[in-house]
């Protein structure tokens, strides 16, 4: 099943080889502006290594090593994080070497899914490479996350789905589904929507073990979690996910949800539409044939609109494409084939196909608009990230290294230090969520809360940004510096304040910041007494 043809090795080896160039030069290009040592793009990324790390190391499942707290979105992925820890030791490098593997499996399984598909190794090679960097998956690759395996997880699946009849493919394709719920949780709408694609051909069976293979590991996790802090979901799956409840708000939750995350979404028509839109059109030029013999027809390219439009309409579009770089890649892999005369006939294509080729043209251009947009991100995203959350968590390494701190962006603060933690955002601290799910902003009742616990529980200070708080800060808290960096490209906000909790310890707080060696980068402003 996986043996591969001379021109399908050539086009592996071409492949493989001009994407890891592309990622070693940004990592070349990160590093420089990092004192030489790797920072990964996004804090997010130190979450998952701080919870492995906790887990390898003490036997915790949480962000910190004092209680449990299920802030990891991808389960599965920070558990083999902390396996890999525990085999080499703690390193925050782990999660890149991780991805780099998964990477070129994703390469490989891709060259292997359009080397029966393409005539020649330019074609697979000009496939492969279009697909990988429509997904921009040198980006998830250099981001330190959970995404690439995400991406291989799918492709693998796609390609057993494709080559359904074989046996290992079969295994291959119900394994892929079975972890793939416990990597990205939004994984469920595939899983849903292809069991309704497979009733609607009536393959029942197919139906009843897809959506077996996907909700049962997802099931299992669910209940072990509601065990320990009383919710289902992870955290961050509560805290950011789009809920929808039959109560008086019901009316306003649709309207957010088809209006504002689907028809009004920018980023939707910037990332989705033209796909889907491409589908579209394939799908209604077998109109002539009966219903089920277009569904046959079309099987993966409804499955893969279906759930670009409901990841738009209840998960995230982010900035960074790492949430829906699969559907991406998934588009791909359903689209290059219905085009393949474009590859091998392209003057007759682009003459009998002018509304296609326009499409494509489009493809193409946001695939050059995407690859300059994630420049900017490669380029300065490891420096803002390490001119902001390494310097504080050095900071607080240095001198409240198992102090409580509240803070609102805790990955790097928390893999670096021991401190105990009260994450004002809710994805580490279940006290907090009730403030923050379903995108609830912040209220004279959050503020009264977290003057009430910080008091009665002693924290010490809290490195936050105020924007998020906006004016609910608690009064108590005396702020002590202001943090600013410059050229925001993947943090949240360009400035930090850094408050003591408790008065008493304001004065020591400054002294402490005035002395600390912070980066060249950061400017760092003292709070005067009024």
């Amino acid at each position: 099943m996986l043996s591969y043809s001379k021109p399908a090795f050539k086009s592996f080896l071409i492949s493989a080889a001009v994407f890891i160039v592309v990622c070693a030069g940004y990592y070349l290009l990160s590093v420089s502006k990092t004192d030489g040592h790797y920072v990964y793009l996004i804090d997010d990324a130190y979450i998952h290594l701080a919870m492995a790390k906790n887990f390898a190391l003490y036997d915790v499942w949480g962000v910190t090593k004092y209680q449990f707290s299920s802030t990891s979105s991808s389960p599965l992925f920070t558990y083999i994080l902390s396996v890999l820890i525990t085999v080499f030791g703690n390193s925050d490098q782990l999660s890149l070497y991780f991805n780099v593997v998964f990477g070129l499996g994703t390469v490989y399984f891709l060259n292997l899914y359009f080397s029966g598909i393409c005539n020649s190794s330019k074609n697979m090679i000009i496939a492969v490479l279009f697909t990988l960097f429509f997904s921009v998956l040198h980006l998830q690759v250099l981001s330190g996350m959970e995404h690439v395996f995400h991406v291989f997880l799918f492709v693998v699946n796609l390609y057993c789905l494709s080559n359904f009849n074989n046996k290992n493919s079969k295994v291959g394709f119900y394994l892929s589904l079975l972890l793939m719920g416990l990597v990205r949780f939004e994984s469920m709408f595939y899983f849903a929507i292809l069991a309704f694609v497979f009733i609607l051909i009536k393959k029942w069976k197919a139906s009843f073990l897809v959506l077996s293979a996907g909700f049962i590991p997802i099931i299992l996790f669910c209940w072990l979690n509601y065990q320990q802090d009383g919710y289902l979901f992870p955290n961050s799956v509560i805290v950011k996910g789009t809920k929808l409840s039959f109560d008086s708000n019901f009316l306003y939750q649709l309207k957010t949800i088809f209006l504002d995350h689907f028809l009004l979404n920018v980023s939707f028509y910037k990332i989705g539409f033209f796909p889907v839109l491409l589908s579209i059109i394939f799908i209604v030029k077998d109109s002539k044939k009966n219903f089920q013999e277009i569904v046959k027809s079309n099987f993966l390219l409804i499955v893969i609109s279906l759930l670009m439009i409901c990841h738009s309409m209840f998960a995230e579009l982010k900035g960074m494409f790492r949430y829906e770089a699969y559907i991406l890649t998934g588009f791909s892999m359903v689209l290059i084939p219905k085009l393949k005369d474009l590859f091998e006939n392209f003057g007759n294509f682009i003459k009998n196909e002018k509304i296609i080729a326009g499409i494509v043209l489009v493809n193409i251009f946001l695939l050059i608009y995407k690859f300059a947009y994630v420049h900017k991100m490669l380029e300065n995203g490891g420096g803002n990230v390490y001119e902001q959350q390494m310097q504080s968590a050095r900071f607080l390494h240095k001198y409240y290294n198992e102090s409580k701190v509240v803070a609102n962006d805790i990955g790097a603060i928390t893999y670096f230090t021991n401190i105990h933690l009260l994450d004002t955002a809710g994805l580490a601290s279940v006290e907090t969520i009730i403030f923050n799910e379903n995108k609830r902003l912040p209220d004279a009742e959050f503020q009264h809360f977290l003057t009430q616990y910080t008091i009665s529980n002693q924290y010490d200070i809290a490195i936050i940004y105020d924007a998020w708080l906006q004016n609910y800060i608690p009064k108590n808290w005396e702020k002590a510096a202001e943090l600013k960096i410059n050229n925001l490209i993947t943090v949240a906000r360009d400035k930090v304040s850094i408050y003591a909790v408790d008065k008493n310890s304001l004065e020591k707080l400054k002294e402490n910041i005035k002395h600390f060696k912070w980066n060249s980068n950061v400017e760092v402003t003292i709070m005067k007494k009024p």
